[in-house]
């Protein structure tokens, strides 16, 4: 989710969530205030770069305005580092809550020992965890970690990556039930949360894959007995996914289903967010181009309409473009459901040389290692 969930998104994310709170009418039994409306967590952080203070990372973990729980994404592949990133943001009260990526599948992570190659490595994982833990515990900061099932069907590490988290002291263990060579590609098992969820017994484990909707989310829960869901794709392009969500697991029946007028209202506070955010109107309205795509999904927009607004400079020109639409199209129903963001075919994941050979850490990786904080960003 790098390049999605900055400020301004998580912010239109948690104001859809707080619209899902049950009202006594809804859900009389339930209470507002024993409803969550979830945690948004910030684009992943490169714990080297955060360290050095780099322009960059200081802006990824910026908080929204009014943002209740600050969550920050940590990358890193050495201890050392990642102790040293928690440390700043515990100590200079810039985090509420840490969560360790251990699931990106991107070739420029994972060719260097990071994301979800590095549990392969369990004494290397065990360090990074346990070190964040002891970092955050002072300061009653919940550290938890997400993770792939794996490398590859060959080289399962979910299970024991579970264990080890829980011994270390995680507040929860987050499951994409995908490993890095599935990437984004194809079903999602489910089974593998259940199994991680027989596995970890002292904290809550959370299910993460194909949640495009509220009713998937409860799926998911009910058949693996998971604790929640983390989503990821299912939300771009749909801020509102959020009050579905909070009201289906509040037991109420409302859903968002926005005609085409609606969505190009969020969208253009969306831009206005990034605008803020910014404080360049150009820049923030190419960084919103991305989501052009998301918000149209299903939605009566051609192809010229849609390649025009994925060209957008400014917010004259997107509210040009946008009162070029349909506005009056209802909302498209199936069309606009299910998979969105990128899908793509499995790949072989790139890996360092040697990696798979052994879970120990010699001194050539060692040394890779250490270069790697110094030349990933993102993910």
């Amino acid at each position: 989710m790098a390049g999605v969930t900055n400020a301004p998104f998580r912010q239109l994310c948690q104001e859809a969530a707080l619209a899902g709170l049950p009202s006594a009418d809804d859900a009389p039994a339930i209470h507002a205030t024993d409803v969550p409306e979830g945690v948004f967590v910030s684009e992943m952080v490169t714990s080297r770069a955060l360290v050095e203070r780099t322009p960059e990372s200081m802006r990824l973990i910026q908080a929204a305005p009014g943002e209740k729980l600050r969550s920050i994404q940590l990358y890193g592949v050495d201890p050392a580092t990642v102790r040293a990133a928690v440390r700043m943001l515990v100590t200079e009260d810039r985090a509420d809550h840490v969560d360790l990526n251990f699931g990106c599948p991107v070739p420029k992570v994972t060719r260097r020992g990071g994301g979800a190659a590095l549990p392969w490595k369990r004494d290397l994982f065990d360090a990074i965890v346990r070190g964040a833990v002891e970092e955050a515990a002072p300061y009653d900061v919940p550290v938890t970690i997400k993770m792939r099932t794996g490398i590859d069907a060959d080289h399962l590490t979910y299970l024991d990556a579970g264990r080890i988290a829980e011994r270390a002291g995680v507040a929860w263990v987050a499951l994409h039930a995908r490993t890095a060579a599935e990437h984004y590609s194809g079903q999602a098992d489910w089974e593998t949360i259940a199994r991680l969820k027989e596995a970890v017994r002292t904290v809550p484990v959370l299910g993460n894959g194909d949640v495009w909707g509220a009713e998937d989310a409860l799926e998911m829960v009910e058949s693996t007995g998971a604790d929640g869901v983390v989503v990821g794709r299912g939300c771009q392009g749909r801020p509102w996914l959020f009050t579905d969500l909070v009201a289906a697991f509040a037991g109420s029946d409302l859903r968002v289903r926005p005609g085409l007028r609606e969505v190009t209202r969020v969208l253009r506070r969306h831009a206005e967010l990034m605008v803020e955010h910014m404080g360049e109107e150009g820049r923030a309205l190419r960084e919103l181009r991305k989501h052009m795509a998301w918000y149209l999904k299903g939605y009566p927009a051609g192809g010229d309409a849609r390649r025009a607004l994925a060209m957008v400079d400014s917010l004259a020109d997107l509210d040009e473009k946008t009162a070029a639409l349909e506005l009056d199209a209802p909302y498209p129903g199936a069309a606009a459901e299910g998979q969105r963001g990128r899908a793509g075919s499995p790949r072989t994941p790139a890996l360092p040389d040697g990696w798979l050979t052994s879970p120990d850490i010699d001194d050539r990786l060692a040394t890779l290692l250490a270069e790697a904080e110094l030349s990933v960003s993102g993910g």
